[in-house]
């Protein structure tokens, strides 16, 4: 049997449910994605057969599922399960906004998304996985919300740069699991899971409002 990854201060055995807030609140990823389904079912045709939208909206509820699925079974195979799903959607968005936000070139759009790419592979190897992977993501939102809202005076810059805020108050909430864990024993991992739901569906959301091009792009 595979030993159980133990992470987060909530876990406390190898039990399937010895993370029961860290598992239940990523109920919070399927409320998020619920919401937008609904959204889409609203909006206007070429918002609802954008298939860039819909796999933002998939990869929500993937992320949710494989997040769930890791703070039970807690093993390796699960670990993929919750990391893919949210690598997919970091490289998907920052693809889609600077193409169809910032208006980048198709060339600079990849070159951009292997940047990133590149930081979120290599600095865990230095810095470690959660200071590192989600840094680069925090810092490539502040990047293109920053530019679109003050270079740009962009709608969508606003709306990206409130998500970067309330992503890196999650993110303050997931560092701070392990080191409060002897005042606080439920930890705030939790909270990472429940803010970071607010962030994705407000991203897709400004991506459904500014970022569907009339004809969606072929290439």
């Amino acid at each position: 049997m595979d030993r159980a990854i133990d992470l987060y201060c909530e876990r406390v055995g190898p039990d399937f449910w010895a993370e029961p807030l860290n598992a239940v609140t990523n109920l919070a990823f399927i409320i998020a994605g619920l919401l937008l389904v609904v959204a889409l079912r609203r909006a206007e045709p070429e918002v609802r057969r954008d298939p860039a939208i819909l796999t933002l909206v998939a990869l929500i509820f993937a992320i949710g599922i494989g997040s769930g699925l890791f703070h039970t079974f807690a093993v390796a195979w699960a670990v993929l399960a919750d990391v893919v799903p949210i690598a997919l959607f970091i490289l998907l968005y920052m693809y889609l906004a600077l193409r169809r936000l910032v208006a980048l070139p198709l060339w600079g759009c990849l070159v951009g998304v292997a940047i990133v790419l590149a930081l979120t592979v290599g600095m865990p190897l230095t810095f470690g996985f959660s200071v590192s992977t989600y840094g680069v993501a925090l810092t490539a939102m502040l990047g293109v919300g920053g530019f679109l809202h003050f270079g740009r005076h962009h709608p969508a810059g606003r709306s990206i740069l409130v998500a970067a805020g309330v992503f890196a108050l999650s993110l303050a909430f997931r560092t701070a699991d392990l080191p409060l864990c002897a005042a606080l024993p439920i930890g705030t991992h939790f909270l990472w899971h429940m803010l970071n739901a607010v962030v994705l569906h407000n991203l897709t959301r400004t991506m459904m409002r500014y970022g569907v091009p009339q004809e969606v792009e072929a290439g």
